[in-house]
């Protein structure tokens, strides 16, 4: 495929689900990278351990009716970064294309990021903006914006994630290089982002939202849950320990996360917008 006179490289989508998904918003979520409008010639699924029956039954159907979509089923769950390396290792193209199994990509997202990154190869992590829906009513919370640039992107790195995860394409050649996605069980797509930029991974955003991000009753819960916020001071740490931040960029954040943890749940999603987003 061509746009404006640029011919633009193949890639795979890499995806992974879970038992504990949704059917309905799964379906949604392949539903809108199938109908891109550059479409994919080889889309990944890493099945994280035994899926429900409702599940299987989706994954069999696209099976049946697409040749390049192609599940890799794990006979136990693993995690997010596991299953990333586990799918990583089978994509047959140099770009891959990640998303979420309950997000709904816009139908450009893919003819657009593989355009920018056809136009500029020394980009090796391309992002772009998101929507924040409410998955009950349907309506646009909010629009989550990433820093553009790259000098942007590797300071604002230093506090907070630069890349809206769902939206992220990268070379698999510049993953394979870095060791693949770290084995840690939460916060591994901050860890992964810092991870590459320290390797010297040049990084990019999109100003447009190509990615429509659900969000459910339940997402500030976790966010604020005490596994999470272990798991999201550990991360730091390490970030920190790797010589990536500054013990003050450690402190703001992890003082910023106690403070979400300890507040009454009714507040969590207004100090989330107002200074974690």
């Amino acid at each position: 495929m061509e746009r404006k006179g640029v011919k633009l490289p193949q890639y795979s989508v890499l995806m992974s689900v879970y038992s504990g998904e949704k059917p309905e918003f799964f379906r949604a979520c392949v539903e809108s990278m199938l109908g891109q409008t550059f479409v994919t010639d080889d889309f990944v699924l890493v099945c994280d351990g035994p899926l429900t029956h409702e599940l299987d039954e989706i994954v069999s159907e696209y099976e049946r009716r697409y040749s390049f979509f192609r599940p890799l089923r794990l006979p136990k769950n693993v995690g997010v970064g596991e299953c990333a390396n586990a799918g990583l290792a089978v994509c047959r193209n140099e770009y891959i294309v990640k998303m979420d199994s309950d997000d709904i990509a816009l139908p450009e997202r893919c003819e657009l990021s593989l355009y920018l990154l056809a136009k500029h190869p020394g980009v090796d992590m391309l992002g772009a903006y998101i929507s924040e829906f409410d998955s009950a009513t349907g309506e646009e919370i909010a629009v989550k914006k990433t820093p553009l640039g790259n000098a942007a992107i590797r300071k604002y790195a230093r506090r907070r994630n630069p890349f809206n995860n769902p939206t992220l394409v990268y070379k698999k050649s510049f993953v394979e290089n870095i060791g693949g996605y770290s084995t840690v069980r939460r916060c591994e797509d901050y860890d992964f982002v810092v991870r590459m930029l320290s390797a010297g991974a040049v990084g990019r955003n999109i100003p447009k939202v190509l990615v429509k991000y659900r969000i459910t009753g339940g997402n500030y819960d976790r966010r604020r849950n005490w596994a999470n916020t272990k798991s999201f001071i550990a991360v730091r740490w390490k970030i920190h320990r790797s010589g990536f931040s500054s013990l003050w960029d450690f402190l703001v954040t992890t003082g910023a996360q106690l403070v979400m943890f300890a507040m009454p749940s009714s507040l969590t999603g207004k100090f989330y917008k107002k200074l974690l987003r």
